[in-house]
């Protein structure tokens, strides 16, 4: 008979002498992660490469501390590498809708912004100093006087010759009135212009005519000498205003003659101040403060003069490392703001926002995958720019060519960036396998494991994590029971012994609430009764379902039996997982088997309530039975197999074991041992295999049969290969000590046969024969009694 499993083989216990401390807090951080050496190699492969498409995708469960190491990893990294220029943005004179780029080493960007204020400042003082001067008062006045010498010239080589011809030229606030005269110099009176003859009148008339056409001449020069009076008056400004600029932007271009871009900038900005040259004068500035504005800056008037400074790494060591939390298109891809004026919304350079890929230009951009493909049009435009290797700012509405407003087109930037995405495996299959352009420019993934060896090597190493956890989280220390007890809660975690789970969120919190518990009671550290006491807390919160199903099985609503034996059932060991909290719970299985040829009915198939796992698990009993049985005569049998009480979907081939030791009991009409529960899978040579969630099922019978008031002893059967996992709760290890709950580890179904009825399996002999009354025997034998009655009912 096989022999129930010892309490030492159901709880890998911590060995406290690994620890030479007190608490945790006289330990060091670790200078290592602990379990992720497949992962590490694949992040330093994946920054240090520096081609395109080289871009790193990180995978692994959610709170498997992927974003804490990625980003400690990076930094390790990134404080070597250099720093990157400021990125700025300044008004494009020639095309103001196309603002330019100016790329200057880092903290030169601010640097230029102040320079320039202060330039403008200072040209408000100087240039109108300049154009009050006396050189440009003496200047401005000849070029005044040149007109108004050459103006009163012409005129009076005209009135001297109308007088010659006895026609007197007056100026009048209405203009230039010509008048006859008698040859003594006085002006005609009207009579006396009258009595003239017609003759004489039509000689006053054409004298009149022809000097006021040379008149109209003289004016029509008098106005081309204006605009050319204009245009040296101009000219003069122009020379003055350089005179006065000239010595400061020179300053600056010495200052910043290593960027020829600078250069280019300062001297378009030198030549719109000599253009502009009135906007500095006071009396511009008057006319603004009669429209209620005080100050030119206010007026904004010399706004087109700014630097606007996108991003600047004064402070910051090595290359940026951004993680963009919320990457919608503007906090990913910049933005161009408006301002409302007037009714109407305005925008030009200034307006212009960084986004989280120019903040990490030149660095490494840390998001999340599943955030990143939620935000509309995100992923198209994220990779669209890591093709071109461009930053284009543009509004999404009209990239989409919603709008057509005019708007601001920025000139691109260059692209030179590390772009780590952060999610689970399932979605990065899927984008491997549906989106070809992911596999381009993600060439390289990281994937975390879920949990690491437990060697004493990584127990010192996970002890230091878990110091690490408490110090940065500002929690109490742990004594060495408590650190034991966490070592031991890692591998339940992890669901094997031999494991330590690498889930940091979970464990971080166990700390979180053991740290509450342990300042309520005013405690100077956490020991092992408050992660006792958290881990015990954690379970009664969500347990509600639970205890309504156990309550349900002990009223005798559900029906599941824990005592006796009965022919055709067995108590098979399910698991619920409600999400933060799993427990396992029995099922009560019957099989009925007759004379027939439809072979092994899966009732829940029929009803469309079983997944396609379980119908494979049912297949492999049809298998089984045949190899096994009846290799010379058909399996001529009818079979129905069914989970009672079940109202749900099933799915999953744990309880293939107890499904086939059920029809084997059927078969052969010896009674199961109803105290022992039986959970595993079995292929179709009758090996038992290891399942899923086996200590929630072992701990959910043993509750269970911890309801009934009776002394008789329980127990479990286990797939030998889920021995390694087990971890069980202290309730259980009690127990099993005290031989009142056993637990069974099988290899094959024959072992669980001898153990549910007492009885030999039987093993065949070497003429292929199964031990008389055995009970591989009595199924063989009924298998051959369907299949004569059945061809006694063909004859």
């Amino acid at each position: 008979m096989i022999k129930a499993l010892t309490s030492d083989k159901l709880y890998n216990q911590c060995d406290l002498g690994l620890f030479d401390f007190d608490t945790t807090a006289e330990l060091e951080d670790p200078h290592e992660i602990i379990g992720q050496d497949r992962a590490l190699k694949a992040i330093s492969f994946g920054i240090g490469i520096k081609k395109d498409g080289y871009n790193l995708y990180a995978m692994g469960r959610v709170g498997s501390g992927k974003h804490t190491v990625v980003k400690k990893f990076i930094q390790s990294k990134a404080k070597d590498e250099n720093k990157p220029g400021d990125w700025c943005y300044v008004n494009n004179f020639e095309d103001p809708r196309k603002p330019i780029y100016l790329k200057l080493e880092s903290s030169m960007g601010v640097e230029l912004r102040k320079d320039m204020e202060e330039l403008i400042e200072e040209l408000q003082t100087v240039i109108p100093s300049i154009f009050e001067s006396e050189e440009y008062r003496i200047e401005k006045q000849a070029i005044i006087d040149k007109l108004t010498e050459a103006k009163e010239k012409s005129l009076r080589e005209v009135k001297k010759r109308a007088k010659e011809e006895d026609i007197l030229i007056n100026y009048t606030p209405a203009g230039y009135t010509l008048s006859p005269m008698t040859h003594d110099g006085k002006v005609l009176a009207k009579e006396e212009y009258q009595a003239l003859s017609t003759q004489d009148k039509d000689q006053i008339q054409e004298k009149i005519l022809k000097f006021r056409n040379e008149l109209e001449n003289i004016v029509q020069d008098i106005v081309i000498e204006s605009k050319i009076q204009q245009k040296e008056i101009r000219e003069l400004e122009r020379k003055m205003t350089k005179k006065a600029v000239d010595t400061s932007i020179k300053e600056l271009k010495n200052k910043y003659h290593p960027y020829e871009k600078v250069v280019a900038y300062l001297e378009s900005v030198e030549e719109d101040i000599i253009d502009n040259s009135q906007d500095f004068l006071i009396s511009a500035q008057n006319s603004l403060a009669a429209m209620g504005m005080n100050y030119a800056k206010q007026s904004g008037i010399f706004n087109r003069y700014n630097v606007n400074v996108i991003v600047a790494h004064k402070d910051q060591e090595g290359a940026p490392i951004v993680y963009e939390d919320n990457p919608t298109y503007t906090n990913l891809f910049g933005e161009i703001e408006h301002i409302a004026q007037m009714g109407t919304l305005l925008t030009d350079f200034n307006l212009i926002k960084a986004g989280a890929l120019h903040k990490a230009n030149g660095g490494y951009l840390i998001l999340d995958a599943s955030k990143v493909l939620m935000q509309p049009f995100v992923w198209e435009g994220l990779k669209r720019m890591l093709r071109s290797s461009e930053i284009r700012i543009e509004p999404l509405a009209r990239s989409l060519s919603l709008i057509s407003t005019l708007s601001l087109e920025p000139e691109t930037i260059e692209l030179d960036i590390k772009i780590v995405l952060i999610g689970d495996r399932l979605l990065y299959y899927l984008l491997y396998n549906y989106d070809p352009e992911f596999r381009e420019l993600f060439k390289i993934n990281a994937d975390f494991e879920n949990e690491t060896e437990r060697n004493d090597e990584n127990i010192q190493l996970y002890t230091r994590m878990i110091s690490m956890i408490a110090k940065d989280n500002g929690l109490l220390p742990l004594d060495k029971q408590a650190v034991g007890k966490v070592i031991e809660y890692s591998s339940r975690m992890a669901e094997d012994s031999k494991k330590l789970t690498t889930h940091l969120g979970g464990l971080s919190d166990l700390l979180h609430e053991a740290d509450f518990i342990a300042s309520q009671e005013q405690m100077e550290h956490i020991s092992k009764v408050q992660i006792d006491q958290a881990i015990k807390e954690k379970i009664e919160r969500s347990d509600r379902i639970k205890d309504k199903m156990y309550e349900a099985i002990q009223r005798g609503t559900i029906l599941i039996e824990t005592e006796g034996s009965a022919i055709g059932q067995i108590n098979g060991v399910a698991v619920l997982d409600l999400g933060n909290f799993s427990f396992g719970h029995p099922s009560k299985i019957t099989a009925l088997t007759r004379l027939g040829k439809d072979g092994v009915i899966n009732i829940e198939r029929e009803a469309k309530l079983s997944g396609p796992t379980h119908d494979k698990g049912i297949m492999i009993l049809s298998a089984y039975l045949a190899a096994t049985y009846a290799k010379d005569f058909p399996l001529t049998m009818t079979a129905t197999l069914v989970f009672e009480q079940s109202y749900g979907k099933i799915d999953g081939d744990s309880a293939s074991c107890a499904e086939l030791l059920t029809l084997l009991s059927s078969l052969s009409e010896v009674a199961l041992d109803q105290s022992i529960a039986v959970t595993g899978s079995v292929n179709q040579n009758g090996q038992v295999q290891a399942v899923g969630g086996i200590n929630e099922k072992i701990e959910g019978f043993f509750d269970v049969c911890s309801l009934v008031k009776s002394k008789k002893r329980h127990g479990i059967i286990i797939p030998a290969s889920n021995v390694k996992h087990l971890m069980l709760k202290e309730e259980v290890l009690e127990a099993v000590k005290k031989k009142r709950f056993k637990i069974y580890a099988i290899e094959s179904v024959n072992e669980g046969l001898e153990i549910l009825t007492g009885k030999k399996s039987g093993i065949k002999d070497k003429n292929g024969h199964f031990p008389k009354e055995s009970i591989n025997y009595l199924v063989e034998e009924k298998l051959k009694l369907f299949a004569n009655k059945s061809r006694q009912k063909k004859i």
